[in-house]
C-alpha cells in the first residue's frame, strides 16, 4: 500500500512539473519583447529582504555557490551553469529557465544550491521566488573557472584560452555620454537551453526591457582561443531614442605609455583595453589608441556598412604593466564582426576621466544613422570574438606602440611650446622592403588644427618596423586637436591609419623645458 502510494506521489509530482513548463522558441519571445514595447514601462516591483540588501562586500563575497549543485553537472554535458545571489550591487533578481525539448521550466531559488558562510544570512527565511543576480557557465576544460558571465543589467563578459576577464559587453546602450542620465536597459529573464552531450556550443536567450526600449537576444556560445559568441538581437523602441548604442563595449584605461596624467601609481600601465580597432566599410583599418581624458570625450566616426571594431589590449608585455596580480597583459580584446547590412552610422568611443582602475571609464558602440522611433522592430546580428588572437588583422603593418612628450629638439634651447607623438609601426610588408626602401618611406601626417613640424620615420632599432615622429604647435586654444598619420611609400599606403586626439594645457601652464602631464 505504501509503494502504491509513493508510486502515486511520484507521478503526480511528474505531472505537475510537466504542467509548469510553456512552450518557447525566439519567434516566441521576440512576440513578448514587440508587446512589452506597445504598453508602458512597468519597472521591477520585487524588493530584496532586506537582510539581502543590506549584505556588505565581505558578506556578499562569502556566498559561494556550490558546484556539485550547478545545473546539468548530472548529465553527459560539455557545460555547466551556476547561479549568482543577490545583493550589494546586483539587487534587481532576474528569472532563469531551463529549455529542454521546446519547453521551458523555471529554475527557482533554492537554499541547497549556496554555501551561505559569513553572510550571516538565514536561508529559511528568504522567499522561494527570491531569484538570481545573474549566471555564469562552466566548459569541461575547467569546470572550476567560467567562461561567461551575465550579471547586472545587460552586462556580460566572457574569456578567451588565457581564462583572464577584463573587459565587458552589454546587450544595449541608450543615451551614452549625453547631458543627461543614461539609460540602462536589463536583461529580466534568461532561457538556458540544456545542450546535448556532444554540444560544444551553448545556447542562451535573454528578454531585456527599460523605459524606453525592450527586445529579444540569442546568444551562441562557443569556447576557445578566441571564444566566439554569435548575436541575434530584436529591439522594440518605446520611444524616440537620441543615441542607440548596438553591441556596446565597456572597459577600463587609465595608464598608458602614452598617456601620464594619472603617474602616481607604480606600475608603468593600467589598462584592459589600450585602442579602438575598426576595419572600416572601405577597406581602411583604423587605430584609435585610448586615453584618460581631464574632461569626458566622445567621438564619433562615420563609416557605412562596417566590417568590424573592437576594443583591443594589444600589449601582451608584463613588463609594461608589472602587475602580478591582475595580469592586464592577459586580459582580452573583444572584436565585434557585423553580420549583414549594417547600413550608415557611426562607430562612437566614450573617454571618461578615471583616478580608479575598478571604474570602467571607455565605451565604444554601433549607432546607426537612420532616427529610432517607436514602434520599429531593429534586427541586428554579430559574431563577437573574445581572446588574444582576433580572426582579423590589418594586412599592412599595425600600430605596435603611441608615446608622446614635449616636442622640440634635445640639447637645443625650445623658443615655442610644441608636443611630441611617437608611433611605432610593426608588420610583415616591412620585409619585403627593398634595401634603399627607408628613404622612401614617408609619414602622411594632418592634424585639425595647430602646425606640425619636424616629422620624421626611420627603422626601429632591434625591431622589424618604423618609427615615426612628429611635435604639434597648439593655438592658443584648449579644445581638442584630431590627429591622422599613416605610412605610405610613394602613393601606395603601408599601414593602418593613427587617430588620435590631444588636449592642449592652458597657454599659462605650457612648460618649455619640462612634461606637460595634464593630456
Amino acid at each position: 500500500m505504501k509503494t502504491m502510494t509513493a508510486l502515486s506521489v511520484g507521478l503526480a509530482l511528474l505531472a505537475s512539473q510537466a504542467a509548469l513548463a510553456d512552450p518557447f522558441s525566439f519567434a516566441a519571445l521576440k512576440g513578448e519583447a514587440r508587446s512589452l514595447a506597445d504598453h508602458p514601462y512597468q519597472a521591477p516591483a520585487d524588493k530584496l529582504p532586506k537582510a539581502v540588501a543590506d549584505l556588505n562586500w565581505d558578506q556578499h563575497q562569502s556566498i559561494v555557490f556550490k558546484h556539485d549543485q550547478a545545473l546539468w553537472s548530472k548529465l553527459p554535458s560539455h557545460f555547466r551553469a551556476e547561479f549568482f545571489h543577490l545583493g550589494m550591487y546586483a539587487k534587481t533578481p532576474v528569472q532563469l529557465y531551463e529549455v529542454v525539448d521546446g519547453e521551458a521550466r523555471a529554475i527557482n531559488y533554492d537554499k541547497h544550491f549556496f554555501d551561505y558562510g559569513k553572510s550571516g544570512l538565514d536561508h529559511a527565511k528568504l522567499p522561494k521566488n527570491l531569484g538570481f543576480a545573474g549566471f555564469r557557465l562552466h566548459s569541461l576544460t575547467d569546470w572550476q573557472r567560467d567562461i561567461i558571465s551575465f550579471l547586472g543589467a545587460s552586462y556580460f563578459r566572457a574569456v578567451g584560452s588565457s581564462m583572464q576577464y577584463g573587459l565587458s559587453a552589454r546587450g544595449l546602450a541608450v543615451d551614452t555620454a549625453l547631458p543627461r542620465p543614461e539609460e540602462f536597459p536589463t536583461f529580466t529573464r534568461f532561457y538556458l537551453v540544456r545542450p546535448q552531450g556532444s554540444d560544444d556550443t551553448a545556447e542562451v536567450y535573454a528578454l531585456m526591457d527599460s523605459k524606453s526600449v525592450s527586445g529579444a537576444y540569442h546568444f551562441t556560445i562557443t569556447p576557445g582561443e578566441p571564444l566566439v559568441m554569435h548575436v541575434d538581437a530584436a529591439i522594440y523602441p518605446r520611444a524616440e531614442i537620441e543615441r542607440l548604442g548596438i553591441a556596446p563595449l565597456t572597459s577600463m584605461f587609465q595608464v598608458g605609455e602614452n598617456d601620464h596624467r594619472a603617474s602616481w601609481d607604480w606600475r608603468p600601465e593600467i589598462h584592459d583595453s589600450d585602442g579602438l580597432s575598426m576595419w572600416r566599410g572601405n577597406g581602411e583599418w583604423v587605430w584609435r589608441p585610448l586615453t584618460n581624458p581631464a574632461s569626458l570625450h566622445f567621438n564619433t566616426f562615420t563609416d557605412d556598412n562596417p566590417k568590424g571594431f573592437g576594443l583591443l589590449q594589444r600589449d601582451r608585455n608584463f613588463d609594461h604593466y608589472q602587475d602580478d596580480g591582475v595580469f592586464y597583459e592577459k586580459r582580452p580584446s573583444l572584436w565585434i564582426e557585423p553580420v549583414g547590412n549594417w547600413g550608415k552610422g557611426t562607430v562612437d568611443l566614450t573617454e571618461i576621466p578615471t583616478i580608479d582602475e575598478t571604474f570602467d571609464n571607455i565605451v565604444a558602440f554601433w549607432q546607426p544613422a537612420q532616427p529610432v522611433k517607436p514602434g520599429q522592430e531593429l534586427l541586428y546580428s554579430y559574431n563577437m570574438y573574445w581572446g588574444e588572437r582576433m580572426p582579423h588583422t590589418p594586412h599592412l603593418a599595425h600600430v605596435k606602440e603611441t608615446r608622446t612628450g614635449i616636442g622640440g629638439v634635445v640639447g637645443q634651447k625650445r623658443d615655442h611650446y610644441s608636443h611630441r607623438f611617437v608611433v611605432d609601426f610593426e608588420g610583415d610588408i616591412f620585409n619585403m622592403m627593398p634595401l634603399n626602401a627607408p628613404s622612401e618611406i614617408k609619414a602622411d601626417v594632418s592634424v585639425s588644427r595647430g602646425k606640425v613640424e619636424l616629422v620624421s620615420v626611420r627603422p626601429i632599432a632591434g625591431h622589424k618596423g618604423y618609427r615615426a615622429r612628429f611635435d604639434v604647435v597648439p593655438d592658443d586654444s584648449t579644445a581638442p586637436i584630431d590627429m591622422r598619420l599613416y605610412l605610405k611609400k610613394g602613393n601606395k599606403a603601408l599601414s593602418e591609419t593613427w587617430l588620435y586626439q590631444w588636449t592642449p594645457p592652458p597657454v599659462a601652464e605650457r612648460d618649455l623645458s619640462t612634461p606637460n602631464l595634464n593630456q
